[in-house]
């Protein structure tokens, strides 16, 4: 009796095992990234969309790896600030992922920079790495931000990217010479 139980049990698991639906696909971060880097334009190559979004995902984890982040991104900064640590500001994030991707030599893809000044005055100015179809600027781009969580990519269309105000790196870097040379000017 005790072996018709067990194999009425084994074979109702089978049975309605087998009735289970399939398992949902996971969220594939990468594959969204491919979608949205191709989206930046009709000149864009699917091809160099799917391997910048596959490099952008790795080097972020990579960088964090190389720069030792243990820590929330602003407690690396202090450890980086005071020599503790060599490398994992922003601004590393961003022209170590910048140098990267230029390395792959995108024929409809361009790698640009971009800065976001503080919204409350004791906090710092933020740099990223942009991703835009080769004729765009930041602002047609993706953001793709390895700091922002430590390592782990996070990436939006800049200009959907409200946490930030982005604008051109060489825009913001132009303004604060003007303001230093007119605070020289006036210290004199």
């Amino acid at each position: 009796m005790k072996q018709l139980i067990s194999s009425l049990i084994l074979l109702s698991t089978v049975i309605l095992g087998g009735c289970a639906q399939a398992p949902v696909p996971l969220h594939d971060p990468v594959a969204e990234l491919t979608l949205s880097i191709a989206a930046l334009g009709p000149d864009v190559d699917p091809n160099e969309a799917r391997r910048a979004a596959e490099i952008s995902y790795s080097y972020a984890s990579q960088l964090a790896q190389d720069y030792g982040v243990t820590t929330a991104p602003l407690v690396h900064n202090s450890k980086v600030n005071a020599g503790i640590k060599d490398r994992g500001l922003c601004y590393h994030y961003a022209e170590d992922m910048q140098a990267r991707l230029d390395r792959e030599r995108f024929k409809t893809l361009v790698m640009l920079r971009a800065i976001a000044e503080p919204k409350v005055v004791f906090l710092i100015d933020h740099s990223t790495a942009v991703i835009a179809p080769r004729a765009g600027d930041i602002y047609d781009g993706i953001v793709l931000d390895a700091w922002r969580d430590g390592g782990a990519l996070f990436w939006s269309p800049t200009v959907e990217d409200t946490r930030y105000n982005w604008e051109p790196r060489m825009r913001v870097l132009e303004r604060k010479r003007e303001l230093r040379v007119a605070r020289e000017a006036v210290a004199g």
